[in-house]
């Protein structure tokens, strides 16, 4: 029997068309162009569904997130694998916030996108498309949330965009590729097999509507804006620290701005600004300033991933305790324990 898989269209460059103000999503134009290629029939056999309304990726929001699980939680038994059209833009956000979300799923769920439309001549689009939809209907798929860019699969909630203009645009810069797809698509197995799965998929949440920020340090960083990026009625900030997580200690009134978050319940998470490497709060003063304020280590987690764990955490979890417990623990692979 043919493997059956669901083309999940939700936007993006993959599937826009020109307009008089640049390249936009629209309805059913996506769906006219798959019928230009009979080879995607070879591999599966496939059903687009498109998110209403369409969304180029700036315009994603934590709701939609939950829109698209939704909507694979629902043809779970129907399918043998999902692809998931998207948006390069915020393509990380999305894959990360999934692979917490479709934990225990154990069906293959590959992003993938362009960075020229498919409807142009030259153009990534086929490329990306055809081999995620291969991926995606394989007879011993990868049974997680996986991002396929450029040739390469990578682990959904460790992959990061890495370029604005290039085929390679994105990367799993602390974590090795699930995949390479050269003349063969060679699967490693070790490294897919490395992130713990539940026996069964894990409840979607009701709603993602936490109130989640980000704050990148910077040199002459006032205490005052950071008490202000602290502000109620934010629940979590992801906090991207210099090197191994350090942050200035000679500002009393900063660190006494991020005291009184932690003692209220915000949930802070220290993440690198750095592109490699990992957060160790015990490795400078610097950052022992950091831990003393109640900030937890982001290890070696994207900002991607520590965003939109924090937003599925918060969304969900009845106690903050829980939350902060939770963030510093690997759930689908997003961290090194």
């Amino acid at each position: 029997m043919p493997r059956r898989v669901a083309i999940i269209h939700t936007g993006g460059t993959i599937g826009m068309r020109r307009s008089a103000n640049g390249y936009t999503p629209e309805p059913g134009y996506l769906g006219s162009l798959l019928e230009g290629m009979p080879e995607l029939h070879e591999v599966a056999h496939y059903d687009l569904v498109e998110l209403d309304p369409l969304l180029d990726s700036a315009s994603i929001r934590p709701r939609d997130w939950l829109e698209i699980a939704r909507i694979i939680a629902r043809r779970k038994d129907r399918y043998d694998g999902f692809v998931v059209l998207h948006g390069t833009d915020t393509m990380a956000y999305t894959a990360s916030a999934l692979a917490f979300m479709l934990r225990g799923l154990r069906l293959p769920v590959v992003l993938t996108g362009s960075q020229i439309p498919l409807a142009e001549l030259r153009t990534d689009a086929r490329e990306n498309l055809l081999t995620a939809l291969i991926i995606a209907a394989a007879e011993e798929p990868v049974q997680e949330v996986s991002l396929f860019f450029g040739g390469r699969l990578l682990r959904g909630c460790r992959s990061v965009k890495v370029s604005a203009t290039g085929f390679d645009a994105f990367d799993s810069p602390n974590f090795p590729q699930l995949a390479h797809a050269g003349i063969d698509i060679t699967v490693d197995r070790l490294v897919v097999d490395s992130a713990v799965q539940p026996e069964k998929p894990v409840p979607l949440p009701q709603r993602l509507d936490a109130s989640v920020g980000a704050l990148r340090l910077f040199p002459g960083l006032s205490a005052e804006l950071m008490r202000n990026a602290l502000r109620e009625p934010l629940q979590g900030l992801v906090l991207e620290a210099y090197g191994a997580g350090n942050a200035p200690v000679d500002d009393p009134e900063l660190l006494r701005a991020i005291a009184d978050a932690t003692a209220r319940g915000v949930v802070i998470v220290d993440c690198t600004q750095c592109l490699r490497g990992t957060v160790d709060l015990t490795a400078y003063a610097t950052g022992s300033a950091l831990l003393r304020v109640g900030v937890i280590s982001g290890a070696d987690m994207t900002v991607e991933a520590a965003l939109a764990k924090l937003v599925y955490l918060l969304s969900t979890m009845r106690l903050t305790s829980h939350a902060r417990d939770l963030m510093e623990q690997s759930l689908c692979g997003e961290l090194t324990p």
